[in-house]
């Protein structure tokens, strides 16, 4: 394979730069991190301004690209991050990069704002009927998001959702490693791909996992959507938080997340790492 220039936009961010950083560790391409903040990208990479709310500043940035990974943002504005994915998309056909990559959502369909899946699916869309080479990469719910929840659930032992569901947790570095597969590897043209952990856990069995990583008792408590609300304005989250949460939430309880593939195993050449592996990270005094 000849060498190539590969960008990664939106490379400041944990998931760009653990894409940037595998990129590197895998070597034999040019590398060019795209950030609001090019600073922060170090060397070997290259970095360049690339601003999503700034389209004047993508075709710069996009400039000579071989393979161009999009990452969206968290900005939880409705309407804001599709404005910003699909002035993305519109920016690398117009450079001419040669094989565009989207990190996606699982479970993404058709969806009116505010809904989460709105912008990821306006996004899929445009860069279908407009890239001349694609690929979608769906990612299911991260990992270390979970683990997060469950140390902040510490103290109460609950942990709790919108109803039961099943979820395959996966990895921040694993869908990195996925990613990277993408953008050096051949024949992916076209594909959507869906990034998941080794298996699908209910609201009961995360729990018991929290609590044999925590040595503490913990049980999963199904409350309806006002109750789950209050709890989360009175913790003093603001508004545009609990509607993400509780849009989550609810797609969790609609099966978004409720899938298992081996596509990070055939992208990263390596097995997902499986949730109680992270626990017993966060918790390592057990």
């Amino acid at each position: 394979m000849t060498n190539l220039k590969i960008g990664v936009s939106g490379s400041s961010g944990q998931l760009g730069s653990a894409t940037v950083a595998e990129l590197i560790r895998q070597g034999g391409n040019e590398i060019v991190g795209i950030s609001r903040s090019p600073e922060k990208i170090a060397a070997p990479a290259e970095g360049r301004l690339g601003d999503y709310d700034r389209p004047e500043t993508l075709a710069d940035a996009y400039a000579g690209l071989d393979r161009l990974l999009l990452i969206p943002t968290a900005e939880m504005a409705p309407g804001r991050r599709a404005q910003q994915s699909l002035a993305a998309i519109d920016a690398a056909v117009a450079a001419g990069v040669g094989h565009v990559v989207l990190m996606s959502s699982a479970g993404t369909r058709a969806a009116e704002e505010p809904d989460i899946y709105a912008s990821y699916w306006a996004a899929e869309q445009r860069l279908i009927r407009t890239a001349p080479r694609w690929t979608i990469l769906r990612m299911n719910y991260y990992a270390e998001s979970f683990v997060q929840e469950a140390q902040m659930s510490l103290a109460s032992g609950v942990l709790t959702g919108l109803g039961e569901n099943r979820v395959a947790f996966v990895s921040r570095e694993d869908v990195a490693a996925a990613a990277a597969g993408i953008l050096t590897g051949d024949g992916h043209e076209g594909a959507i791909y869906h990034a998941t952990g080794p298996e699908r856990l209910t609201g009961a069995e995360r729990a018991a996992l929290v609590a044999e990583a925590s040595g503490q008792p913990f049980s999963f408590l199904a409350l309806d959507e006002a109750v789950l609300r209050q709890g989360l304005e009175q913790a003093g989250l603001p508004a545009p938080v609990v509607g993400m949460v509780l849009s989550i939430q609810e797609k969790f309880v609609q099966g978004g997340f409720d899938i298992v593939t081996g596509d990070v195993e055939r992208l990263a050449g390596r097995e997902p790492r499986a949730l109680q592996d992270l626990l017993a990270d966060a918790f390592p005094e057990h």
